[in-house]
């Protein structure tokens, strides 16, 4: 941390004299917003309070910044409004969901790219898991796919929308397992997708790790699976798909962090990225994000951009012919 902070303080004294040319030496000298594509509630909000939260300090940016919900098809809504309607000032910021949105642009159908934004940090990763309700018969992922190979079709699976890592790990799934699901978007976002399991409106569901875990710790669900690499510090008792039996990678995990309209002032764009890393470091942050059982995974902007092409890369083959 203090050699992350360290290296912060000095990019921010390489940046006055860039800041005085251009005239943003005093950003920010108003409140900022950052506009979050799902309800308040789910993961990625819960998770943007706790990491904006310290951005008032001193050493982070001396202003609060506020949270603008705009939920709707899956995130297409509030990153469509990013792209085509924000002001690209460094006072609109926009949390991002990867695979979300690069999914969605190569789909086709919404107004943004990766070429419509510039990556500020990343916060977090957040794999995808298997959950059912705390009283289902499936027990384990073995389960669950013996299930949708005898009832094609009939294994009614709700996620956060088309195209997000829900639906991407649904998709990996049907392909490993030669077997076909009900995927069923939901309008509210994963906490919708959430209570549509724990309410027993459908039999399994696809959810973040850290929605998940909080369902778990209150006791309404059962996670069979998680859709990445390794199993997760946070629920080491549960196994990765592959460890389960189907070939089912990473994905689908999802990344999150903080992004904005392309066109904001390049000073601007270099003093978030050289002071946001370290806000996210914060021991308070840290603290939280932990309690909430959400996995931080911090990224600076020269690293989220290698990750944004890679993904980019991915999921076009994933994708093709779908």
């Amino acid at each position: 941390m203090k050699k992350l902070l360290a290296g912060a303080a000095i990019a921010l004294m390489g940046l006055t004299g860039a800041a005085l040319a251009d005239g943003h030496e005093n950003y920010p000298d108003r409140p900022v917003m950052m506009m979050v594509s799902y309800g308040a509630g789910g993961a990625t909000d819960f998770q943007a309070r706790i990491v904006t939260m310290t951005s008032g300090n001193e050493d982070a940016l001396g202003m609060p910044i506020a949270i603008l919900n705009k939920p709707g098809a899956g995130g297409r809504v509030g990153w469509n409004w990013l792209a085509t309607q924000a002001d690209a000032d460094g006072y609109t910021l926009g949390a991002y969901n990867v695979p979300h949105f690069i999914a969605q642009s190569i789909k086709g159908g919404v107004s943004y790219s990766v070429d419509s934004f510039e990556p500020i940090a990343n916060w977090g990763a957040d794999p995808a898991v298997l959950v059912v309700g705390a009283d289902s018969e499936f027990n384990t992922l073995q389960d669950v796919v013996d299930f949708a190979r005898a009832n094609p079709g009939k294994l009614t699976t709700s996620g956060a929308g088309l195209f997000v890592g829900h639906h991407i790990a649904a998709l990996q799934m049907e392909k490993a397992g030669d077997m076909k699901l009900a995927y069923i978007p939901t309008k509210g976002g994963g906490a919708a997708a959430m209570k549509a399991v724990i309410a027993g409106e459908v039999m399994a569901g696809i959810n973040n790790l850290s929605d998940a875990f909080r369902a778990r710790e209150a006791g309404n669900v059962k996670i069979l699976a998680v859709a990445d690499l390794e199993r997760n510090a946070f629920l080491p008792d549960v196994p990765t798909m592959m460890e389960a039996g189907l070939d089912v990678d990473n994905a689908s995990v999802n990344f999150r962090g903080v992004m904005v309209p392309k066109g904001t002032p390049q000073p601007i764009i270099d003093k978030l990225a050289a002071t946001v890393p370290a806000m996210f470091e914060n021991s308070r942050v840290q603290g939280k994000m932990k309690a909430g059982g959400s996995p931080m995974n911090i990224m600076t902007r020269d690293e989220v951009l290698e990750m944004w092409a890679q993904r980019q890369e991915t999921l076009t083959d994933l994708l093709a012919g779908l």
